[in-house]
């Protein structure tokens, strides 16, 4: 069986649809993956709300990018029912950086670099440019500027910048420990550019080298280790799905409370 794997090829379907938290949830509590849904049924169950049947479509192409092509990770966040509302927001933030590789980019190198700079903020005009040089050269201007404020509004929403207004300071988004451990099982299964210690996923969020290895220790789902140049994972669970269900109780997560 083929494992899944973060979305290489640039597309625009975030010019549709940005980061959506609260359609996220919704979408995890009525499927866990194991049966097709049509458009039509979602709008005819009110899955969305009062959306348009045409947005509902809309919706669930972006969700299924985004959640459906991880099932092992689609069919834990239909259990998880009870989830403290920075690791959903974080948990969306991750899998829309799996579906979509400027995003990707964007939050984990670009934002992760000037987050560290003399001045750790952004403007819509350096979001655009950025664009200009990293995304296709036929989009025209009106393309890139459309594309930078999809990108800053899903990183707002993420809390990965921190304002809707220029100059936009950059953040770093609270990660509970059960976010924390959800990521890293979700990495260990799955095809993507880097290493579990280095990565666009952790650095978007603030996770990187020693504060990220002194995370690591205090995670109860792992027993970490270095020496020298030498890393371990002990992996306390075989993945993501056993994971869950040592660690989720009645849909809620017994790390709920855990990290700061």
């Amino acid at each position: 069986m083929t494992a899944p794997h973060e979305t290489t090829l640039v597309h625009t379907r975030l010019s549709r649809c940005a980061l959506e938290v609260e359609d996220s949830r919704a979408f995890w509590a009525r499927t866990d993956g194991a049966t097709s849904v049509s458009a039509q049924q979602a709008f005819d169950e009110y899955w969305f709300g009062a959306r348009s049947l045409a947005r509902v479509e809309v919706l669930l192409a972006n969700m299924r990018a985004r959640f459906s092509a991880f099932p092992a990770a689609l069919a834990v966040l239909h259990r998880w029912q009870h989830m403290l509302p920075e690791t959903r927001r974080v948990i969306c933030h991750w899998h829309l950086q799996l579906s979509d590789p400027l995003y990707r980019r964007f939050t984990g190198i670009y934002l992760a670099e000037r987050r560290a700079g003399a001045r750790p903020e952004v403007t819509r005009d350096l979001v655009a440019t950025w664009v200009g040089l990293h995304g296709p050269s036929h989009w025209t201007m009106t393309m890139r500027i459309q594309f930078a404020s999809k990108l800053l509004s899903a990183a707002y929403s993420a809390t990965v910048v921190t304002s809707n207004r220029d100059p936009r300071p950059i953040g770093t988004p609270r990660v509970p420990d059960e976010a924390l451990e959800y990521l890293l099982y979700l990495l260990r299964e799955t095809e993507f550019e880097g290493s579990l210690l280095d990565n666009p996923y952790l650095r978007s969020v603030g996770l990187d080298g020693t504060l990220l290895e002194e995370r690591l220790r205090g995670l109860p789902g792992l027993a970490f280790r270095r020496q020298g140049d030498l890393t371990d994972f002990g992996w306390r669970h075989q993945d993501l799905l056993a994971w869950a269900a040592a660690t989720l109780r009645d849909g809620t997560s017994r790390l709920a409370g855990a990290a700061l």
